[in-house]
């Protein structure tokens, strides 16, 4: 009997980092509506972490929360034990937690680099790492997602750092699914395009409407719809896919004189 696509992630065990609002959110609750279990990693506003618990627990899901900073490898360490020592192991690692500060190589500062590099970078880095170390001890492969964006390859003139971090990412997940394919771990990024998140909640009118004439398919992303990508990815459906990045961005970077 064919498995039950709309349940292609059963029983596995998924931590998504920076999951209480954005495209985190929208991972974790697709995660939990295919079966998977799913920690919920958030620095802030714990509301929202219990509002999305209580939404998928409600569901007939399972999911919990658990509060660490990805820019510390300490924390990072913490958060893969607590998904252990909760359900038992951990199948999918999904390096999501990002920022952006526009900055630019004239107004470029060095706290406000460091800042996004130890989250955006570090922390899908020692995420993989960290991650990739409890697949091996317990065996039978894995899966490591890395959120990533259509600026891994595109320049941003206007935030230099961010697409330092991203072109990182993109070398991160290829070096990395070289090095863990032999053990059976895939590495995978995820490239989102203009997508509705709280990271670009201050764009004026003019500017989103300038972006969504941009993009071919007429409108800017949703959450949700990255959620699909990336659970695609950790499913078995995506078993030959690793060392590179999936695009989703209604085809932004194919257009001659997109913003």
């Amino acid at each position: 009997m064919s498995q039950d696509v709309s349940r292609a992630l059963d029983g596995k065990v998924m931590i998504v980092t920076g999951a209480n609002s954005g495209i985190g959110e929208g991972i974790a609750r697709e995660a939990a509506a295919q079966g998977a279990k799913v920690v919920i990693d958030w620095v802030s506003h714990p509301e929202a972490t219990d509002k999305i618990i209580a939404d998928i627990t409600a569901d007939g899901g399972t999911a919990t929360g658990f509060q660490a900073n990805v820019g510390k490898v300490d924390e990072i360490a913490k958060l893969i034990d607590f998904a252990v020592s909760t359900y038992g192991r951990l199948d999918v690692m999904v390096n999501n937690a990002g920022v952006e500060i526009g900055q630019t190589s004239a107004d470029l500062t060095e706290d406000r680099y460091d800042f996004l590099m130890s989250i955006n970078l570090k922390g899908a880095v020692f995420g993989t790492k960290i991650a990739s170390d409890q697949m091996r001890k317990q065996g039978g492969g894995g899966v490591i997602i890395n959120t990533t964006s259509v600026h891994e390859d595109w320049p941003m003139p206007s935030d230099l750092a961010y697409c330092v971090s991203k072109g990182g990412i993109r070398m991160l997940t290829r070096t990395a699914g070289v090095e863990l394919g032999p053990y059976g771990i895939r590495v995978v990024g995820i490239g989102p395009g203009a997508i509705d998140t709280p990271i670009n909640a201050d764009d004026t009118p003019e500017q989103t409407a300038a972006l969504r004439n941009a993009i071919p398919l007429g409108y800017i992303g949703k959450p949700s719809e990255m959620g699909k990508v990336a659970c695609f990815v950790a499913s078995d459906a995506a078993s030959y896919i690793t060392a590179t990045t999936i695009f989703a961005d209604g085809g932004l970077m194919q257009k001659p004189g997109a913003v």
